[in-house]
């Protein structure tokens, strides 16, 4: 019982601290205090804390097999990781009016919408994508509630930003912005910075297999 109480709590304060410093009043104080920047790194730093240490204690509760583990998952979760690593890399730190996470949104061209123009929410869309690849390998009750709860909060996430950014461009603002990016997306010949960011999604995929023993305890191929 004790365990599922932990679980229970750092759940709760998992949701707190990735819901309460996005909140406008609160992020605009924040920004004041560490600056854009500042607070984009420090919000990262602690999302990725507060995810691990979810993760460890979904560890340590007690072991409820829902389903077992299949052949075919994992070779499912290998590709479907290498693509949540090249749209992370793809996306990062470019233009993106649409959601958070962008650089320089007013440079974003929507007749060169690039992934952008598939992908309002691209680091929403990894986040689901991640979790639902690793609630098909981790078929135990305690890890079904934590990757199926961050499924649910990723794709939530989608409607909740759409509505934050349809009151910030206004309603015409935001129809006319998105029907511009989708008309224009389609395929280009990459670019230099495409190709380095494909490249960079590859690096990412090798220190995720890497790293993943380590921080985990688990070995991405056995």
């Amino acid at each position: 019982m004790n365990n599922w109480l932990a679980f229970a709590g750092v759940f709760a304060l998992f949701f707190a601290t990735h819901s309460i410093p996005v909140r406008p009043p609160v992020k605009h104080r924040l920004i004041r205090l560490f600056g854009p920047r500042g607070f984009t790194i420090t919000y990262s730093a602690l999302s990725l804390l507060m995810l691990a240490l979810l993760i460890r204690t979904a560890q340590q509760a007690p072991f409820v097999l829902l389903w077992a583990e299949a052949p075919w998952h994992r070779p499912v979760v290998w590709l479907g990781m290498l693509i949540a690593c090249l749209i992370l890399a793809l996306s990062i730190g470019r233009p993106n009016p649409f959601s958070f996470g962008g650089r320089n949104n007013s440079r974003f061209d929507p007749e060169d919408p690039g992934i952008i123009g598939y992908l309002r929410h691209p680091l929403l869309g990894v986040l689901a994508l991640w979790a639902m690849l690793h609630l098909l390998m981790n078929g135990d009750l305690a890890h079904v509630l934590l990757f199926g709860v961050l499924s649910l909060f990723a794709l939530l996430g989608h409607r909740i930003i759409d509505r934050r950014k349809r009151r910030e461009f206004g309603a015409d603002g935001w129809a006319t912005l998105l029907s511009e990016t989708r008309k224009h997306r389609r395929f280009r010949p990459p670019s230099r910075d495409t190709v380095m960011r494909i490249g960079a999604g590859g690096i990412v995929y090798l220190l995720v297999v890497f790293l993943h023993p380590i921080v985990i305890g688990a070995a991405v191929f056995p």
